[in-house]
């Protein structure tokens, strides 16, 4: 374990080659990682259970990158963590349960999120404080995990009153593609990922508060590491690529 304090050091991911798992690699997986990374970690996962029949990977734990935070602060187990963002990421360091530097190894922005066809013709910030303040139905993510951070960076300056804080960005496009809401802030990965259930409306704002991911080892083993070295390999970054998510 790494001494308690640790500040988080940003690598970037892609500035040197990551050597492939080792051969013969056996163990198990717990994987705790941002909602907003499921598609991504499940495909990474896969491959590292077709390039290692000997390794078990267990079904990630999704949620909001605050509430992982508090369960592994608090003491559940997992052997690799990756969060939304920066600050979250070092209350996990700070408690002195990373083995390693957190790695940067991706990034995600926030899009309005409506029903297909926009049919309330919202197309920019404006019009979703204007359509919260006028009876129309918006949800964010709570401001203590990453996506209502960036949320309200974005809406600074603006009047927004939402009618839901959820505790991860899965909640809130749910809300609206249920019909339960009639918009609200997701990352642009999560629209990619909704297909036609929902329409994805892009605002310059947005590049205000970009989400820096970082993941990092929590217990030493060889199964973990084999894990972050292919979400940073090539491979990984080709499958976060095409589900929408930039390079750092």
């Amino acid at each position: 374990m790494a001494a308690a304090g640790a500040a988080v050091v940003l690598v970037l991911a892609g500035c040197s080659a990551t050597a492939p798992p080792a051969e013969g690699l056996d163990g198990e997986l717990t994987v705790f990682a941002a909602a907003s990374l499921q598609g991504a970690f499940d495909a990474i996962g896969e491959e590292l259970s077709a390039q290692h029949p000997g390794v078990t990977v267990h079904p990630t734990t999704y949620d909001g990158s605050a509430t992982l935070a508090t369960q592994l602060v608090g003491g559940a187990a997992a052997d690799v963590f990756a969060s939304a963002d920066l600050e979250t990421m070092r209350a996990v360091t700070d408690a002195g349960l990373a083995d390693g530097t957190p790695t940067v190894f991706t990034t995600n922005s926030l899009v309005i999120v409506v029903a297909p066809g926009n049919p309330l013709g919202i197309d920019s910030l404006a019009d979703l404080a204007a359509l919260s303040t006028s009876g129309g139905t918006v949800v964010l993510c709570a401001v203590q995990v990453p996506c209502g951070t960036a949320a309200h960076v974005v809406l600074d300056g603006l009047t927004l009153t939402p009618v839901s804080e959820e505790q991860n960005v899965k909640a809130v496009l749910t809300k609206v593609q249920t019909g339960d809401a009639d918009a609200g802030l997701v990352y642009r990965t999560d629209v990619l990922a909704a297909g036609d259930t929902v329409e994805g409306v892009e605002f310059p704002e947005a590049a205000t508060a970009v989400n820096e991911y970082p993941v990092v080892v929590l217990e030493d083993s060889a199964v973990a590491q084999a894990f972050v070295d292919l979400v940073l390999s090539a491979e990984g970054q080709q499958i976060l690529s095409e589900l929408g998510f930039t390079a750092p």
